[in-house]
């Protein structure tokens, strides 16, 4: 092998650690935020939790998590992905660790708050560096990666937290978490570059916030934060949250058995989301793809509503919603492309704002909506509770579609055609 292969080599061995980790610490953050859907209803029989406090204790992750976005994103620009992301995880190790010591709700709630101000970085800080060590036409495949690898956090958030849970209790499972995030920071440490030290052309915190003033008004934010809004927030108010009690509740699952089948929906997405990713150049389009997931996310919704599930086909519906709302990837891409290379930081936090905005926004009005329609003779949510949350739920999404059909589409493809 020459200098040159060998040069290459090790380059490519750099890549892969550098991406490995970063995907590795951002499985922490889907993990702890799905981990709800397999222990809620441990949880509310424990602690005799209503479904807006199930909701509530859910979503307050999701609330501080976009709560930060704008700090974290001129943070991240000013200071650098590296270290804000090392600063957070201390937060996220912190309240993971309260979360399995905590005696009351309101612990529990707090911890979730914390959980999710540590992992504000987990997914921005890797994207910004992806986008400024990578070419941009590899954006869009590098964030299918990190999304669908960091997936397997929300894997372990299903069957597997439900076999952990059965044999330590949910309390000792998120303490190994805690041990596994610490470790995981000394990877950080080793496997990301070092910052780069631009703090003389660093600007001032006025001009900071006046450039995410200038990001809020680039061509088409609007309908494309929309989409952000609407599109996560059905899988997470699923997968997340309401399908374990609902498989309970309706169907008679078991903790295994709805352990097994949110394993599904969680599986079916990560393959979705590495499906469109690897498709981008194929579409050669933003728009496109997520106009199809969405469309297919809005018919599975309304199955749900309208036609009679067995446990059998349940298994085939999880799986068919997981692929219709993996195309989030896509929409991740579309929403960097309409940023100039200064307000990458900033542009996509914002959208992320959208993401887990619309997360929390969701899991608490669901949980709202369940409480409205009372309980059931055996003691669950009644199935009028479910139904209507899936059927607020497909009529949220097909709003944010027909506004996102109005942005443009700024895909490299179409400039390459022209070149």
């Amino acid at each position: 092998m020459d200098s040159t292969a060998k040069v290459l080599s090790a380059r490519s061995e750099r890549a892969v650690f550098l991406i490995a980790a970063l995907v590795a610490i951002y499985a922490v953050s889907q993990f702890l935020r799905n981990s709800i859907g397999v222990i809620a209803n441990d949880l509310a029989r424990e602690l005799s939790l209503s479904a807006t406090q199930t909701g509530l204790l859910s979503s307050a992750f999701f609330l501080t998590f976009a709560a930060i976005q704008i700090p974290v994103g001129i943070l991240i620009d000013r200071y650098g992905p590296k270290r804000v992301m090392l600063a957070t995880a201390v937060i996220a190790v912190a309240g993971t660790v309260l979360f399995a010591l905590a005696a009351s709700a309101s612990l529990l709630i707090a911890a979730r708050a914390l959980m999710g101000l540590g992992c504000s970085t987990f997914f921005m800080a890797p994207l910004v560096i992806y986008a400024r060590r990578f070419p941009p036409v590899r954006f869009a495949g590098l964030t299918s990666i990190q999304m669908g690898g960091a997936n397997l956090g929300t894997l372990a958030a299903t069957a597997p937290l439900a076999a952990s849970s059965a044999a330590i209790g949910w309390r000792g499972s998120f303490l190994a978490v805690a041990a596994v995030t610490v470790v995981l920071m000394l990877v950080i440490v080793v496997a990301v570059p070092k910052d780069a030290d631009d703090s003389k052309g660093r600007e001032s915190w006025s001009d900071a916030f006046r450039g995410v003033a200038a990001a809020v008004m680039v061509p088409s934010f609007r309908p494309v934060f929309f989409m952000h809004l609407t599109t996560y927030s059905c899988f997470v108010s699923i997968v997340g949250l309401w399908g374990g009690p609902w498989l309970t509740d309706v169907h008679g699952a078991d903790l295994a058995t709805r352990g097994q089948i949110l394993l599904l929906g969680a599986g079916a997405q990560i393959f979705g989301m590495l499906l469109w990713g690897a498709t981008d150049r194929f579409w050669g389009s933003y728009k496109k793809p997520v106009l199809a997931g969405g469309a297919a996310a809005v018919l599975m919704l309304a199955a749900a509503v309208l036609v009679p599930l067995d446990l059998a086909l349940l298994q085939v519906w999880f799986i068919l919603f997981g692929l219709s709302v993996s195309c989030t990837p896509i929409l991740t891409s579309h929403g960097k492309s309409l940023f100039p290379p200064h307000l990458t930081g900033r542009g996509i936090t914002l959208m992320n704002i959208g993401t887990m905005g619309g997360a929390f926004l969701s899991q608490s009005v669901t949980g709202v909506l369940i409480d409205l329609m009372g309980r059931s003779a055996t003691g669950g949510y009644s199935p009028e509770g479910y139904r209507l949350v899936f059927g607020a739920l497909s009529g949220w999404l097909l709003l944010s579609l027909i506004f996102y059909a109005r942005a443009i589409d700024p895909h490299p493809s179409r400039y390459a055609s022209k070149a």
